[in-house]
């Protein structure tokens, strides 16, 4: 028994009375199976009513590609039902990966010369959504001549498939730009929103284009008219129909500000002629709606982005500040990321609305507050620290925990940059890994120990400050430690009277000794913990007057510790005190000063440290992940270059005098020290190169790559890569790491080791990788500006 067809509207409901999964399958398969018999009996009344039915099953998600060649079918015929249902089918069944799609380009083409506009809009709708570039190609003369036809229907669609055709096929851009002067003197809304859409994409696709409507080859001037056709939606509107909340055609608005943006960016003649108008907006806009808001926003990235005004500009962030007194937590969101943006650029204008943006901390909104505290990090400076550590240390103290870390990192950060005093740098560090130690820096703590060593003046009041805070927490693993440290080195100011500068304290050496105890036996201290407060009581042994037995009876407990480490500590401290008492003194000295290591140290200890690493014995390349993406490197310097994959060949005369480098005394200096060079700079992240030719093998050039970061945020993931030519013989050591944290942190190092034994003249190709702001940045350039003095 035959069972007949359903109808799309039986099927729809058969479907949806399908109580489980296996009941709707059989319900599609039956239907399917009729599908496909009434497509073999070709029967041309039916095929449209069975494709309709099989797109609904394609919709459902599932397969239906037996029903592309029908769609063709039904595009070549001249109903114009079947042609909807065809076209409509084709855009869903076919796309570029299908060969099946470039069989209707002449139907298309036919259809786009027919004259019927219903036809038209059908076919220009399923070129500009499946189109491949080949079709693109074909049939991108057709579409032009539909640019200038009188009906706005046909003409609005031909625009919008002209964008699709810029996408795909960038080289067809001098096809559409004639017709765009006059498009543009349109009044239909449709058509003037796609116009400006295919002028946007023309010039960020061609910069032919873009140079073409700067300069006015365009004849009107295409920057004048559409300061024109702005100002005209500000003061009167083109049509009411378009208005929304009584802002005139916002989104006509929004794109005329957006092609704007890109005509004046870094251009004088366009920026010049924008500026009136841009004020115009900024000043006569309602903010009272959303649409307004919208339109401000738009205002406020044009005027940034072009070459406006001072006075334009500090308008624009005062825009931006009363976007941050918005009830609308999406529009406060909008104004702080803004705001991070321009404080780079604009740092006095923006430090204008710095109390309100310390209010936003305090929103209950995790990105609300996370968007404050990075731009709250970024207006620190030497002028506010002082207020603006208050602010940060109070927002530390009831911060969320997953912010935690962020907001301890960068007040760090701040303070070691603008701290106006030592003992103020000291307290902020100090209060921070009380407030929140265990969510600082892994660099923290070597840090402030460095700090409180080189402040002799403050070394008592560190040890007094440090002590009370340790005697009140000893969870906090960084403070623990620093304080033991000062402790171990310090204790014997601990004991005296010699500070007058903070309370007074009396404490006894038994109350020291049992609270570095209490640290060695707590549950919650690290073995890195118990290892420094095992070397301060070390320390202690020489520094405190009284009996050591105890300090020996502790440390001899140690020996047989099951944390490796502290068991040969212990075992190596009972030996001084059994074998070598006589040297204890001396090697449990006071700690000399250490010098703070800036982005470039130079002189001997980088010479020494370089020398080291050069020695280190047979030192690797790249490793594979990063000598795959070398291979692309060959070519960099004209197919001339000798990329970094392998260590050089050096001969066996020059190694033997790179491994005797550490034996060079420090009093030969190099024939001259060769200046530093600065060969990369962007958005804050700054690379400098720093040259040493060691005096007992001149074909060796050292250099030291240093990246640094000034911007607001940190960058990641990065990675150097160079290429010299074939003379040359190029090894990279490993780079010091990957992430340069934001606003001066720890910089990244990288040794490249260069052979010249001809003596030419080097030229060196870099290739930088790195992710800024969360966006993937690539730059590659040539330095061929390097000092002579690394060659000759």
């Amino acid at each position: 028994m035959v069972v007949s067809s359903l109808k799309l509207h039986d099927l729809i409901e058969e479907i949806r009375k399908a109580k489980t999964q296996a009941q709707e399958r059989e319900v599609i398969q039956k239907e399917c199976a009729h599908i496909r018999a009434t497509f073999r009996d070709g029967d041309p009344l039916q095929r449209h009513h069975q494709l309709v039915k099989l797109l609904y099953v394609h919709m459902l998600g599932y397969p239906a590609h037996f029903g592309q060649m029908e769609c063709l079918k039904l595009i070549a015929s001249p109903r114009f039902t079947d042609k909807r249902v065809g076209y409509l089918g084709a855009m869903l069944l076919l796309d570029e990966r299908h060969d099946a799609h470039l069989l209707i380009t002449n139907s298309i083409k036919n259809d786009l010369s027919q004259g019927v506009p219903p036809v038209q809009g059908l076919a220009l709708c399923t070129l500009s959504t499946m189109g491949s570039a080949e079709m693109c190609r074909d049939l991108a003369t057709e579409v032009e001549k539909l640019l200038l036809q009188p009906g706005p229907y046909v003409r609005k669609k031909a625009i919008l498939t002209a964008v699709h055709m810029i996408r795909k096929v960038p080289e067809l851009s001098d096809i559409f730009l004639p017709p765009c002067a006059k498009l543009l003197q349109e009044h239909h809304h449709g058509i003037l929103l796609g116009t400006i859409m295919l002028i946007m994409e023309l010039c960020e696709r061609s910069p032919a284009a873009l140079r073409h409507f700067r300069k006015g080859c365009a004849f009107p001037q295409v920057v004048p008219q559409l300061v024109q056709i702005l100002r005209t939606l500000v003061t009167t509107g083109y049509s009411t129909e378009h208005s929304i909340s009584g802002v005139s055609d916002p989104f006509l608005q929004v794109q005329i500000l957006r092609l704007l943006r890109i005509l004046g960016r870094n251009h004088e003649e366009s920026s010049e002629i924008m500026n009136d108008l841009l004020a115009q907006v900024a000043t006569n806009t309602d903010t009272s709606r959303n649409a307004g808001n919208a339109v401000l926003f738009e205002t406020v990235l044009t005027i940034m982005d072009i070459r406006s005004a001072a006075g334009l500009r500090v308008l624009a962030v005062n825009i931006l500040g009363r976007f941050l007194l918005n009830s609308d937590k999406n529009i406060r969101y909008v104004a702080l990321t803004s705001l991070l943006r321009l404080v780079q650029c604009d740092h006095s204008a923006v430090q204008r609305h710095r109390s309100t943006v310390v209010e936003c901390l305090q929103e209950t909104d995790a990105s609300l507050s996370r968007r404050a505290l990075e731009l709250s990090l970024a207006l620190v400076n030497s002028a506010n620290v002082r207020a603006m550590m208050q602010e940060l240390q109070t927002f530390l103290e009831s911060c969320p925990p997953d912010l935690r870390t962020d907001c301890a990192s960068g007040i760090l950060l701040a303070a070691e940059r603008f701290a106006p005093t030592k003992r103020w740098h000291i307290d902020t560090i100090l209060h921070v890994l009380t407030t929140a130690g265990t969510h600082v820096r892994d660099d923290a703590v070597a840090n402030l120990i460095q700090l409180i060593g080189g402040a002799q003046e403050l070394h008592a009041y560190s040890v007094r400050r440090l002590y009370r805070a340790l005697t009140e927490d000893i969870s906090q693993q960084p403070l623990v430690q620093v304080a033991v440290w000062c402790i171990g080195e310090y204790g014997d100011l601990l004991l005296g009277d010699s500070c007058e500068e903070t309370e007074p304290l009396q404490v006894e050496e038994e109350e020291v000794l049992a609270l570095l105890e209490k640290v060695l036996q707590s549950h919650m201290s690290l073995p890195a913990t118990c290892g420094y407060a095992l070397t301060a009581l070390m320390k202690l042994s020489t520094r405190l007057q009284g009996d050591t037995n105890r300090i020996r009876q502790v440390v001899s407990i140690y020996g047989s510790c099951l944390d490796v480490e502290l068991q040969q500590r212990a075992v190596e401290y009972n030996a001084l005190f059994q074998k070598y008492d006589h040297l204890r003194a001396a090697i449990l000295e006071k700690m000399p000063l250490v010098e703070q290591g800036g982005p470039q140290v130079d002189g001997e200890a980088t010479e020494s440290k370089e020398a080291a690493q050069i020695s280190e014995a047979t030192a690797p390349g790249p490793t594979e992940p990063q000598a795959s993406k070398l291979l692309d490197l060959l070519d960099l310097l004209d197919g001339t270059s000798e990329y970094a994959q392998q260590p050089p060949s050096l001969s066996p005369s020059l190694e033997s005098g790179l491994v005797h480098l550490v034996d060079i005394p420090s009093a030969t200096p190099s024939s001259a020290p060769i200046p530093n060079l600065k060969v990369f700079e962007r958005e804050g992240v700054q690379l400098n190169l720093s040259f040493i030719r060691p005096p007992g093998t001149p074909a060796l050039l050292l250099i030291t790559v240093t990246t640094t970061n000034s911007s607001g945020g940190d960058v990641t993931h990065f990675i150097c890569q160079a290429a010299v030519p074939k003379s040359f013989q190029l090894q990279l050591l490993a780079p010091s790491g990957d992430t340069v944290p934001a606003r001066g942190g720890l910089p990244i190092t990288q040794l490249f080791r260069i052979l010249n034994p001809n003596k030419a003249p080097l030229r060196l190709k870099l290739r930088l990788t790195y992710k800024h702001f969360g966006q993937s940045v690539q730059e590659i350039f040539e330095v061929n500006n390097l000092p002579v003095e690394t060659w000759q």
